[in-house]
């Protein structure tokens, strides 16, 4: 049994946390079609996508994990558009060219970046939020900066892409752990003329 599976069957992480504020507000610009959330959990961004009509895989490698996602979408009525794959991030085949949209939500893939945007299609979008290191005490998220962002690297890791949302910013949290996190939405375009979404 991994440590997440341990979390995971204690409930000492969320076991139906809302998807991210971002990917929310942003949905509407996103093209419909297939979606990829990595490193899903317990389904937080999964099931909301497959809710809009998504076709999602969502890959993870903790069995208790997938479990419960696979309760919460039945729970929406979205189990039959997410696929729950039990794989491991880092040695996992990414297939090409296959999603409109993929999401990771604090989990640093960045040595995987290559090939998760070699899996977008043309025009394809990229959502990516996790942890980043601060100054301050964090007391949220991974216990040492190794698992973290330095500033700046998630939107240089991007540049690639066209970047149209990024933000770096410390949350209050009530439970009083202080959260830093960084996120960023980009797509898979380039050229001197891009469209850029309405804020």
């Amino acid at each position: 049994m991994t440590t997440w599976d341990e979390r995971f069957q204690s409930g000492s992480y969320p076991q139906n946390p809302d998807p991210s504020p971002i990917l929310r507000e942003s949905i509407d610009d996103i093209p419909d079609g297939r979606a990829l959330d990595v490193a899903t959990g317990t389904g937080r961004n999964a099931v909301f996508l497959a809710e809009q009509g998504y076709a999602v895989d969502a890959i993870d490698q903790s069995r208790a994990g997938l479990r419960i996602a696979r309760e919460n979408a039945e729970r929406q009525d979205a189990e039959g558009r997410v696929n729950l794959i039990q794989a491991d991030v880092p040695t996992f085949e990414f297939p090409t060219n296959r999603y409109e949209l993929i999401t990771i939500s604090f989990y640093r893939a960045v040595d995987r970046f290559p090939d998760i945007k070699e899996a977008l299609v043309p025009g394809g979008y990229l959502f990516v939020e996790h942890h980043l290191r601060s100054t301050e005490p964090t007391p949220a998220g991974p216990s040492t900066d190794r698992y973290r962002f330095a500033a700046n690297e998630l939107l240089h890791s991007c540049l690639d892409l066209t970047v149209l949302y990024y933000d770096e910013t410390t949350e209050e949290r009530p439970d009083d752990k202080r959260r830093a996190n960084t996120r960023i939405l980009a797509r898979n375009s380039s050229g001197i003329k891009q469209r850029y979404p309405r804020r």
